[in-house]
């Protein structure tokens, strides 16, 4: 399972947004809003660079699911390397622990691990902003939820404890835009 972990966390920390911006000769760490992911890379960079970072992004969470799942031989290795994928992306080593908010691999995480449990994150969060009108409130709501959404979808600790694991960072992602339009 360690190794589960390792995987995702390696293909989580991989820091598409600011590679493209670098490319470009841009850094997202100082442009824009500072965060190293797609929302960003679409406002600084624009549409086409941030809408591939964003796939990529997903597609990071869906692949390190799909790669622990192989590497441990079971369900539970794929739980545990999505876990692994939203920390790296979020705490990335390449960029010095920082990161994005780790929504995106979030995203391909729940995608991969069940359509369900991703359409009920949607929902709430959906819900929670016609509420609010605060994306990032929602967000963070919607990620501290989601141990309960996971543990009623999978109906094991292991789920309860993968959704710890996933809403965990992208909550501490999203506390320093809690007063944030």
């Amino acid at each position: 399972m360690a190794l589960a972990f390792l995987l995702g966390y390696f293909l989580g920390s991989l820091p598409i947004a600011f590679w493209f911006g670098a490319l470009r000769g841009r850094n997202l760490l100082k442009e824009g809003s500072g965060n190293p992911g797609a929302l960003n890379a679409y406002r600084v960079l624009g549409p086409i660079p941030g809408l591939m970072v964003l796939f990529l992004d997903v597609f990071k969470g869906v692949l390190a699911v799909a790669s622990g799942e192989g590497l441990a031989g079971n369900p539970l290795g794929g739980l545990v390397g999505g876990v692994g994928a939203v920390w790296g992306h979020a705490f990335s080593p390449w960029l010095l622990l920082q990161g994005g908010k780790a929504l995106a691999p979030g995203i391909g995480v729940l995608l991969a691990v069940g359509p369900k449990l991703l359409l009920l994150a949607l929902l709430l969060f959906a819900l929670l902003y016609a509420f609010s009108r605060r994306p990032y409130r929602a967000a963070l709501a919607t990620a501290l939820a989601l141990p309960l959404l996971a543990a009623a979808t999978g109906h094991t600790l292991p789920h309860l404890l993968f959704g710890l694991g996933v809403g965990l960072p992208v909550a501490l992602r999203h506390l320093k835009d809690w007063d944030r339009q």
